[in-house]
């Protein structure tokens, strides 16, 4: 993740970074992006199960029930091993994790064993008891997915009325205490809500908002035509440095960021180079500290069979299952190619990637590389910078 918010208005610095010794365990969770260690954060599709069809979806979860997903006794030997690692946050993902009956059971379980834990959601279920639940059973933060206005938002999502459900759910979550923000997939069908969503993020005084960028992957893996354009990333990216800095001047308490396009990070950086020089060698540092794409290094997945992917968009590519091996053994092994590769992806990455001067900060997105051209290490057909050779 790019946080704009801690790049454009210094609210982390790298002094901040180093006194926790840059340990995941002991960084804040708003922080667990510059660690240093090689234990990742976990994203556990708990189920393939989910009561909306996002024509976006990564997982295609549809709402029906799926046979041979991880048990909740196999599901706490898995989150021992997490624990015997440090792994420092669980992410509770689906499908929809609020449609599997022991989510509240697993949660509380991974917080006694140490680790943090969070849920990502569509929301429409988040009712004021099942947001007290989520308060009492310690989950650290929810993630709720909104895709444009409601219009729009239905749309994408698969059925009328969600947009409302989902924000009576971001409501009812904000008001049991849990710390709560929105998640927003950007793409040609609601790059012009986003204006009216950050409006939202003021007026319901939400902590945290997140945009996407579209990653290939699962149902999205047809959809690059729906991608914006170079320049149009370039004007989103301008709108959420402008939007950032306001809200940080007018003492609106909010944190920005992106994710899965590290370009973004790098744009910032061209922003402090032609305007507040001073700034660049600070701002260089945090993001060599992030290192670029995170899959197979710091992000690690596992679908709700149990498989072990690089990160939560890779699953057609497996590394092992948590039922035949222990997450520790499948994720330190040395005899998987593609992870080892994926470990050192700037020595691999071809074409503009391979050339930018960047590629140290970025590396590209190597599943949009594979989706459009079919070479895992080609250039990144989403990266939108212009000022980027050697």
């Amino acid at each position: 993740m790019i946080g704009c918010t801690k790049l454009l208005c210094g609210t982390a610095t790298v002094s901040d970074i180093v006194k926790y010794g840059r340990s995941s365990r002991e960084l804040p969770p708003n922080m667990l992006q510059f660690s240093s260690d090689a234990t990742p954060i976990v994203v556990w599709n708990m189920t393939n199960r989910c009561n909306l069809g996002c024509r976006h979806c990564y997982i295609e979860a549809e709402d029906r029930a799926y046979g041979s997903e991880l048990n909740t006794k196999e599901a706490k030997a898995f989150i021992d091993d997490l624990a015997n690692i440090a792994v420092p946050v669980l992410l509770f993902s689906g499908g929809e994790p609020l449609m599997r009956s022991d989510l509240f059971e697993l949660g509380a379980y991974a917080r006694t064993k140490g680790i943090r834990a969070v849920i990502s959601t569509n929301g429409t279920l988040i009712t004021p008891a099942v947001a007290r639940r989520i308060k009492e059973t310690g989950f650290q933060y929810v993630g709720v997915s909104i895709d444009g206005t409601e219009d729009i938002h239905d749309q994408f999502r698969g059925r009328k009325g969600c947009f409302n459900d989902a924000l009576a759910g971001i409501r009812n979550s904000l008001a049991a205490g849990n710390k709560t923000g929105i998640r927003f997939t950007i793409n040609k069908l609601n790059q012009h809500t986003l204006p009216d969503i950050l409006d939202i993020v003021e007026q319901e005084k939400i902590p945290r908002f997140c945009m996407y960028h579209l990653v290939y992957a699962g149902r999205a893996k047809d959809m690059a035509e729906l991608d914006t354009t170079g320049l149009e990333k370039q004007q989103t990216i301008d709108l959420l440095m402008e939007r950032t800095i306001d809200f940080y001047n007018r003492g609106v308490e909010v944190e920005i960021l992106t994710t899965d396009n590290h370009a973004d990070g790098i744009y910032i950086l061209q922003y402090f180079e032609r305007n507040q020089p001073e700034r660049v060698p600070e701002i260089k540092a945090l993001l060599e500290m992030h290192g670029g794409c995170s899959a197979g290094q710091k992000m690690a997945n596992v679908d709700p069979l149990g498989n072990v992917h690089a990160c939560q968009f890779w699953g057609h590519r497996t590394l092992g299952n948590v039922r035949e091996k222990s997450f520790e053994d499948i994720w330190q092994t040395t005899q998987d190619e593609f992870l080892q590769k994926m470990r050192s992806k700037g020595k691999h990455v071809e074409g503009r990637c391979g050339e930018c001067r960047y590629k140290s900060l970025c590396c590209g997105c190597r599943i949009r590389a594979e989706a459009v051209s079919g070479n895992i290490w080609g250039e990144d057909p989403a990266c939108y910078l212009t000022d980027w050779k050697e």
